[in-house]
């Protein structure tokens, strides 16, 4: 199948409300251009220099919205907040901290998700539950912070079952943060090729498809 092929297959499954945030690490802007031309216009980069160096690429096509979905390092944080629309990945206290200081020079800074972390897992970053929810009275306070909701990796080898009920532990957190603070969590940007179907039955708002859009990677 071609990616205009797959995407449209994917277009027939998910409601019009959820938006598709193609993930393009290694991608070629070629395979980029074909997912433009498909309808989609939202794009997923983890790595900043290749986002760099894409966006220039195509800055014929000005209406493309870009996400950063990669750990966010503090030395990059400025870059990142200049040249994406959306992060999805601000996953602790310092960092949502030195993107509040830094969004405030900003004109239009980009919104953001709250990286959050469900169910233990060694090798993905996030905040653990307490500590978020011990964070909030904070994170209220960070005014130039655009926060719109939660983001949320499961880990590997989960049963269906599982996966289920980790998306809506996310989505139950999201209310439960709603309903206590001022905080917005209207977003909920969660759910990867295998399992967006699932993330979507349980609320999501956003999905980050790669692979089955444009194949295995390289490495």
């Amino acid at each position: 199948m071609t990616v205009t092929q797959r995407i449209n297959q994917i277009r027939q499954q998910i409601p019009s409300y959820v938006r598709l945030v193609a993930i393009t690490k290694q991608v070629s802007v070629e395979a980029m251009r074909e997912a433009y031309a498909a309808g989609v216009r939202d794009f997923g980069e983890n790595r900043l220099q290749e986002a760099l160096l894409k966006q220039k690429q195509l800055q014929d096509l000005p209406d493309i919205c870009w996400h950063f979905i990669g750990h966010l390092q503090a030395n990059k944080a400025k870059k990142i907040l200049e040249h994406f629309h959306w992060i999805h990945s601000v996953d602790d206290r310092a960092i949502a901290q030195r993107l509040n200081r830094l969004a405030a020079e900003l004109p239009n800074p980009p919104q953001v998700f709250l990286q959050v972390k469900v169910l233990p897992d060694p090798n993905k970053y996030g905040w653990q539950i307490p500590e978020l929810l011990a964070a909030i009275p904070e994170l209220e306070q960070y005014h130039h912070l655009k926060i719109q909701g939660l983001m949320t990796i499961l880990p590997l080898g989960l049963s269906d079952e599982q996966i289920l009920v980790a998306f809506e532990s996310t989505r139950e957190l999201a209310q439960t943060i709603e309903q206590k603070s001022k905080l917005s969590m209207e977003q909920l940007s969660m759910g990867m090729s295998d399992d967006y179907l699932l993330a979507i039955e349980a609320g999501a708002t956003t999905i980050r498809l790669g692979r089955i859009i444009f194949g295995e990677r390289i490495s």
